[in-house]
């Protein structure tokens, strides 16, 4: 798997940023985001139940047009 750097949250401060990456192979997106409080996840289990194998994260709306460069939008 080669994951090809897309963005990073802007401003970022420190080292903690959500990041976005896609895989050159099958084209999907990796995201790096922050973990989710309690009352949200029980939020998002109300909907959807997240697997074992699976986890949600939250990354600010002013990464949209990161996520649309991953997704080859401009």
């Amino acid at each position: 798997m080669a994951l090809r750097y897309i963005g990073t949250d802007n401003p970022c401060p420190n080292t903690n940023c959500p990041t976005v990456w896609v895989d050159e192979a099958d084209g999907s997106i990796v995201i790096q985001g922050f973990k989710l409080d309690s009352e949200t996840m029980a939020e998002v289990n109300a909907t959807a139940a997240v697997q074992e194998n699976e986890t949600v994260v939250r990354i600010p709306a002013r990464m949209a047009s990161v996520l649309r460069g991953a997704m080859g939008d401009s």
